[in-house]
């Protein structure tokens, strides 16, 4: 079976990159979404069962999932080699749900790098069986420009990536945020599929948006 690979490029040195890598203040700023195990789910994956090459510039983290990094023309290209396959049904039953997280996290990795170096985040975090919230509210590439209305808030910004099951957007009114929507379709794993968002803000108060968001994610009702 095929190991997924996950790969961005992000504009900066090969050792800056490596240093937001191993350096657990600097990994809060882009991994996951704030919670209240975040510090021990950073030390679990990054700092726990881990071996690394600080001369390759490679790190191979919990269960196999491989990181490299290489200099590239404009700058360093991040290389996620996901674990292989296991036998164990029980963990095997989440590998998609892991690959995407880190689809999700690489991306804010890339973002918190590029566009906010050692700065701070708030994030709001979402996630249930709703399709409605991931119906791609913006078409275009990576780097189109966008205007939208989603959950009474008009929202400006650009594409910054789109894969199979993700969407992430800048949000200039978020502090030059980011918003990264995720819909997993219905399986016969799961047959309600899966839905997720994860919304970062730098200098602005999330606590307006969490007021309009909340409430729409837990009724997960058919609208936006």
């Amino acid at each position: 079976m095929n190991t997924p690979r996950i790969e961005v490029t992000v504009a900066a040195p090969v050792d800056a990159v490596w240093a937001a890598l191993r350096d657990k203040d600097q990994i809060r700023h882009w991994h996951g979404w704030e919670y209240e195990g975040l510090e021990a789910e950073i030390d679990l994956i990054f700092f726990t069962a881990y071996t690394e090459s600080t001369d390759d510039h490679t790190l191979e983290i919990q269960g196999g999932d491989r990181f490299e990094l290489s200099p590239v023309e404009g700058g360093t290209r991040i290389t996620l080699t996901r674990a292989p396959h296991s036998d164990n049904a029980e963990w095997e039953a989440y590998y998609d749900d892991i690959t995407e997280g880190w689809i999700t996290f690489v991306h804010q990795f890339k973002f918190a790098l590029e566009r906010h170096p050692g700065e701070a985040r708030r994030t709001l975090f979402y996630a249930g069986t709703s399709e409605s919230a991931l119906a791609a509210p913006v078409d275009g590439e990576p780097g189109t420009s966008y205007e939208v209305e989603l959950l009474g808030e008009v929202l400006r910004g650009r594409v910054w990536f789109r894969s199979e099951h993700q969407l992430g957007l800048t949000v200039d009114a978020w502090g030059d945020g980011l918003l990264i929507l995720s819909h997993v379709p219905p399986s016969e794993a799961k047959p309600d599929g899966s839905s997720m968002a994860v919304l970062t803000f730098y200098a602005v108060d999330p606590a307006p948006t969490d007021a309009r968001w909340t409430p729409y994610w837990m009724k997960g009702v058919e609208q936006r």
